[in-house]
């Protein structure tokens, strides 16, 4: 499977083609050929190196508001871990009448803090075995 980009003056255009599919007669490579915007050509791009080194991409939508179970699973953490730090502050949350809603954002950017904190910690690991010369 091949992507090639090219930047045209104020548009992007991406083609993607794979030989075994056009070999097959599944459709004419000359019908994929559409003007995108950029950030989506690079999602693109990178859709097809994840497919093509073998690795699994999903894509979908999600909700502007989640459920505290659909909250907790994006997270990777138990609904009740989910209310505590709901509790706690640490992810916003809202009451619509008895039942507690995330704003989509507001969780993300908690995994995304979350994630930055791990990869600081993790380097640190890093810098101090690399310091104390250890090697495993």
């Amino acid at each position: 499977m091949d992507a090639v980009i090219d930047r045209g003056v104020g548009k992007t255009t991406l083609t993607v083609t794979s030989n075994q599919v056009s070999q097959a007669g599944a459709f004419n490579p000359a019908d994929l050929l559409s003007v995108v915007p950029a950030e989506l050509a690079r999602i693109l791009v990178e859709v097809v190196q994840t497919v093509a080194a073998g690795g699994t991409v999903t894509i979908g939508s999600m909700p502007d508001e989640l459920t505290t179970t659909s909250a907790a699973d994006l997270l990777g953490v138990s609904r009740p871990t989910l209310m505590k730090l709901i509790r706690e502050e640490q992810i916003p949350a809202h009451k619509v009448g008895t039942h507690t809603r995330l704003n989509t954002a507001d969780v993300l950017a908690y995994r995304d803090r979350l994630r930055e904190q791990q990869r600081a910690a993790f380097q640190d690991l890093r810098d101090f075995e690399e310091a104390e010369d250890l090697d495993y």
